[in-house]
């Protein structure tokens, strides 16, 4: 069972923005410059990046998807702070 994960997230307040942002990823736009344009987390600036985090650390829903949710593909998640889109790079 993995005890760490890095990801990556954009938190926007509205779930139709988020679900936009997932259908522009797919087509190929680049993560960090969505987050760098529509995320309201602090992370944003660094084109989302919440480096690497232990179990327990993030709040339910998102911390589920990091350690259970495939690789790579982004999630949409609902959490107390908004939407996020959640694109897991690795589990150690």
């Amino acid at each position: 069972m993995a005890k760490t994960a890095a990801a990556l997230h954009i938190l926007v307040k509205h779930k139709e923005l988020a679900e936009d942002i997932i259908k522009q990823l797919n087509k190929g736009v680049k993560f960090d410059v969505l987050a760098k344009k529509h995320s309201s987390c602090p992370s944003g600036k660094k084109g989302g990046s919440l480096g690497e985090f232990k179990r327990g650390q993030m709040v339910p829903q998102f911390d589920k998807v990091c350690f259970s949710g495939e690789l790579i593909t982004p999630h949409l998640v609902k959490t107390k702070f908004g939407w996020h889109v959640i694109k897991v790079l690795y589990r150690t």
